[in-house]
């Protein structure tokens, strides 16, 4: 049995560090600046022997309005009442201040079990602090410090007590429920899961996907996540680079869960120049990194600029799937002409994935999702593809006899034998007799020959050239 346990309080308090610490990663991003986190995050907790779910929430301000901050604490409301646990965080070496006191009286009115936590309380310049948060209402706060580890055990019984009150309550739910039900003895045949073809495959097809979702700030990844799960899981308005952490939505399509990962925007280097933005690109960069599919965001009415290309490009180095989505497709007049206009581009300015595919979405409206997602897993399915070696050396004899390598120095080149390395993306080795003389233009005559062949578009493809004969050809 697991519980959700919500970690909230003003901004700058240690929220996001305590969130770190329980997760056994840095994966929210930290810094000394107030109002860092924006989003809530979440993911699975420890301590010891339990594991729970948590929650990083944005600094709690008091604000009612349509501004940021204002749909920031919506945000925050939203993590409370989904919590089962609220880990009411407040600086202990600060003491209680004026907006501890307001939220305070927010956590009363929500009725949770509420347990206040001080931290920055190592050493004895924390203790004034510890006493003076007696006036907030909620019992005895609990000494930590997230940056070093202390006070966990606390935090350990606090769990372990809400674990076992939602398996007791799960229990007697269960039984006053068992009292309707009629009492029937009926000996059910064991399910193995085999059918009346033969036994089932052990292959589980709802294995998860990961989808990163990328592009320059204000593109509208955002509103495209929150469109995809139906909820305003992530914040989104007219400002540009809201989005600072990574934030991971498991969301599920036509029985298959996929994790979508929304993404900070990713500007010119030379135009990053403040550290958090900084962090925040890197964290978007690792989300590259852990992705299977990329689905980078370009915004329609200003398309294909040079930010853009080189997103693309990073995302084929780092060997990766990627669908294109041009979103705010509505805001497009003459659609068909822009749309060629689009796909001549994409062939011209991409060369290297060459057939990627190309689908016009608009998230704040939430058309062609159901293309985009098609699109996902059917290029998902081109990036696991794998190619007998026996159809690879009939294709590669093809090639050849239709176009053979040139002489080098007068020498002509063998390619002797192909092989499939390995999967995710699709990668290749050729044995050549002079592999450091094949030119990069027949190994992209290859490489084009290999996507139109085997049916292969838009996925990155490494081709490798080795020396060496044929390793199933024995020597007389």
């Amino acid at each position: 049995m697991s519980v959700t346990v919500a970690i909230v309080g003003r901004p700058n308090v240690g929220k996001s560090t305590l969130f770190n610490r329980l997760v056994g990663r840095k994966i929210a991003l930290v810094d000394d600046t107030p109002g860092v986190t924006r989003d809530r995050r979440e993911a699975e907790g420890r301590i010891a022997d339990l594991k729970f779910r948590v929650l990083d929430t944005a600094g709690y301000e008091d604000v009612t309005d349509d501004s940021l901050e204002s749909r920031m604490r919506r945000q925050t409301e939203l993590a409370i009442a989904e919590a089962d646990v609220i880990l009411f965080m407040f600086d202990a070496r600060a003491g209680v201040t004026p907006l501890d006191q307001r939220f305070a009286q927010v956590l009363r009115k929500a009725g949770k079990d509420v347990h206040l936590v001080g931290n920055k309380a190592e050493g004895r310049e924390a203790e004034p602090g510890l006493i003076e948060a007696f006036k907030l209402g909620f019992g005895e706060p609990i000494a930590l410090s997230a940056e070093h580890g202390l006070g966990l055990s606390d935090l350990h019984s606090i769990v372990s007590q809400a674990i076992d009150r939602a398996a007791e309550a799960q229990e007697q739910a269960r039984e006053s429920l068992e009292q309707y039900l009629p009492q029937v003895d009926v000996d059910l045949p064991e399910d193995d899961g085999s059918t009346e073809e033969g036994p089932a495959l052990r292959w589980n097809p709802n294995r998860y996907l990961n989808v990163a979702i990328i592009g320059r700030p204000n593109a509208g990844k955002s509103t495209l996540v929150n469109r995809l799960v139906g909820e305003e899981r992530v914040l989104t308005g007219p400002e540009a680079g809201i989005t600072r952490d990574s934030i991971m939505v498991p969301w599920e399509w036509e029985g298959r869960t996929v994790n979508l990962v929304d993404t900070a925007g990713i500007r010119r280097r030379s135009r990053v120049q403040e550290k958090l933005e900084k962090l925040a690109v890197g964290d978007a960069l690792r989300a590259i990194q852990y992705a299977e599919v990329v689905v980078l965001m370009l915004d329609a009415t200003i398309p294909f600029e040079k930010q853009d290309l080189a997103l693309a490009d990073l995302v084929e180095r780092e060997g990766r799937a990627l669908v294109i989505a041009l979103n705010k497709w509505d805001l497009i007049e003459d659609k068909n002409a822009a749309l060629s206009a689009m796909r001549e581009a994409c062939e011209r300015l991409l060369p290297q994935l060459r057939g990627v595919p190309l689908v016009t979405i608009s998230g704040l409206q939430g058309r062609n999702i159901d293309k985009l997602m098609k699109a996902i897993f059917a290029i998902e399915k081109v990036w696991n593809t794998h190619i007998s070696t026996a159809r690879l050396n009939r294709w590669l004899a093809g090639m050849i006899e239709g176009h053979p390598p040139p002489a080098v120095s007068g020498r002509r080149l063998k390619l002797r034998y192909m092989t499939q390395a390995k999967m995710r993306p699709p990668s290749f080795i050729v044995f050549a007799s002079r592999p450091d003389a094949l030119p990069q233009s027949y190994v992209r005559y290859l490489v084009n020959g290999m996507r139109e062949a085997f049916d292969m578009p838009g996925t990155p493809i490494r081709f490798w050239v080795r020396g060496g004969k044929n390793p199933y050809v024995k020597d007389d």
